[in-house]
């Protein structure tokens, strides 16, 4: 398995800062892969004899990932667990629960550690992380402690910087969407007649008070209003709505449910097996609705989720970013074999993306990866943090800069009042992949790659690009359907996962070696006659031609 291009430049990051501070902190949104880089680089920490390293997490789902990531990124590696049914310091790498690890007579045992990595990392605040972390250090001065999380500003003001006194690198959304990994939002900002009073509600450190939003917001009219908008912008797409109190989500809910939309409630009071099961009548029940109290904000991801309506404002960025993220997750065509995907509708009725702006502001991205591998910063003028020079709200106290639109002076969004459609540069995967992507037949509509261990191609029929793949050892499969870019994207990441850097070089002298004789005996006499025709174009052709009634039937035809 290899990296993709942004994952390997954000490793290479983190690995500078760390030599540099002793500590960092990589914030990564959903869809980045953070547990393949961070078990990349613990790999590299690794790959010195007789170090040490801790992978410490508060859920054992967590706990399980990460390790059964890590040996597909380290095969070789010797882990071990450290959790309430198993105590063990055997391996290498150890993947430990912080609520067993943070108890006084098994952080006496602990071993002296060379790193310890942190999921999940906003949660460091908390007591038992900081026991972690201080016994760490006294066992080992030296440690080096690696954060990653995808919401590094806690709601409670509690900030990271007792542990982390910088952050090495930030993948946004913005880059996923541009890259192709998730879908982009369009955004609608639905004025019914209460923004004005949304901005005179109260803000405390960690938020706005919700009761005051719910008596704004929470009344008949509203809510019928919500519905009627949301059927004719997205009455056929699944989707979450978030809410300010329970009391507004039970309103909320009525109105959907006297439209005749099957919908459900979900909140903190609920017993867990409520929930669950509520949450399986939206996932594959007859619901087509959840709406939500401050639970499904983080963590929770159902891909077909197409639509987010916001009727309640939020303090920080980073919970708008995190409420919105639930709709941006691409389809497994495996699991859906019927559902094509290429955005999320975000229905903001109040004041929420008028607040922080459009995720479109988020960053200025160029579509160009830097050469450079460490990121230009800036300190953060409110704790001092060092943080990523693209940065417009500070990933441990929340300090927010102007967008660059504002700081020129110019007009923004939010004072006018308005989104525009999603505007970005898309990342061109076909120069930034590790792989030589070849245009099969030189129209635009038909790529494909190929490695040692596998293959993928995209191919784009009646407007619609689908992507496919295949090992020596599968069948040919779809990745994906949808967009051009998500298609790359998802072909791309499925060679990633099944070939090594041996066959990923785009540099490697063979590629461009002519066509060998026994290669051109098998392909069509117009391509025989082509004196340019490199050993792997012609690979790539016959890989398509040998599977070519095969690439047909994954994609339906």
């Amino acid at each position: 398995m290899i990296l993709r291009p942004r994952q390997a430049l954000m490793v290479e990051r983190c690995q500078a800062a760390l030599r540099a501070h002793g500590n960092t902190l990589g914030v990564a949104i959903v869809g980045a892969g953070k547990t393949i880089m961070l078990s990349a680089l613990a790999g590299s920490v690794l790959a010195q004899p007789e170090t040490k390293a801790c992978i410490l997490a508060h859920r054992d789902e967590l706990t399980d990932q990460n390790r059964t990531k890590f040996a597909r990124v380290n095969p070789g590696l010797a882990t071990s667990v450290f959790n309430a049914q198993e105590k063990s310091w055997a391996g290498r790498a150890t993947f430990a629960m912080v609520q067993t690890l943070s108890r006084e007579a098994h952080l006496r045992r602990l071993p002296a550690l060379d790193l310890l990595v942190i999921d999940e990392a906003h949660h460091v605040a908390a007591d038992s992380y900081r026991r972690v972390v201080d016994a760490v250090r006294d066992k080992n001065p030296a440690a080096q402690i690696f954060g990653v999380t995808a919401t590094p500003t806690r709601g409670d003001g509690r900030g990271l910087r007792a542990v982390f006194s910088n952050v090495a690198d930030q993948i946004t959304l913005r880059e996923l969407i541009c890259s192709g990994h998730l879908v982009p939002p369009r955004t609608f900002v639905i004025d019914v007649g209460k923004q004005e009073s949304l901005r005179q509600v109260r803000q405390t450190a960690a938020e706005f008070d919700m009761n005051e939003v719910a008596a704004i917001m929470n009344s008949r009219p509203i809510n019928e209003a919500v519905v009627r908008h949301w059927q004719a912008l997205a009455g056929d797409r699944k989707t979450i709505v978030f809410c300010s109190t329970v009391a507004h989500a039970e309103a909320v809910v009525q109105a959907f449910q006297d439209a005749g939309i099957p919908t459900v409630l979900i909140h903190g009071e609920l017993p867990e097996p409520e929930r669950k099961a509520r949450l399986r009548d939206y996932e594959h029940g007859d619901a087509q609705v959840v709406v939500n109290v401050a639970v499904l904000t983080e963590g929770y991801d159902y891909t077909p989720t197409a639509c987010v309506v916001l009727l309640r404002p939020s303090s920080h960025r980073s919970t708008l970013l995190q409420m919105i993220g639930r709709g941006l997750r691409i389809v497994d065509p495996h699991e859906y074999p019927s559902l094509v995907k290429t955005d999320c509708l975000v229905l903001d009725f109040g004041t929420a993306t008028l607040t922080h702006g459009a995720l479109e502001q988020a960053i200025d991205l160029t579509g160009e990866l830097p050469l450079d591998a460490v990121a230009p910063t800036k300190v953060c003028p409110d704790c001092e943090g060092l943080v990523p020079l693209a940065c417009l709200e500070c990933p441990f106290c929340g300090h927010a800069w102007p967008a660059p639109e504002e700081q020129a002076g110019g007009a923004s969004e939010k004072q006018r009042g308005e989104l525009r459609d999603f505007a970005m540069t898309e990342i061109d995967l076909l120069n930034v992949s590790n792989f030589l992507w070849c245009d099969l037949f030189q129209d635009g509509q038909s790529f494909l790659a190929t490695g040692f261990e596998a293959w993928a191609g995209v191919f784009c029929h009646d407007g619609v690009w689908h992507a496919v793949g295949s090992t020596g050892q599968s069948a040919v499969a779809a990745l994906g359907v949808g967009d051009r870019l998500v298609c790359l994207a998802q072909a791309d990441d499925f060679l990633n996962t099944h070939e090594t850097e041996k066959a990923a070089h785009k540099s490697r002298r063979w590629l461009h070696e002519p066509a060998t004789e026994n290669q051109l005996r098998h392909l069509p006499p117009q391509f025989r006659q082509d004196l340019g025709l490199t050993r792997y174009r012609a690979s790539a052709l016959l890989s398509f031609r040998f599977n070519h009634r095969a690439i047909r039937q994954a994609v339906g035809l």
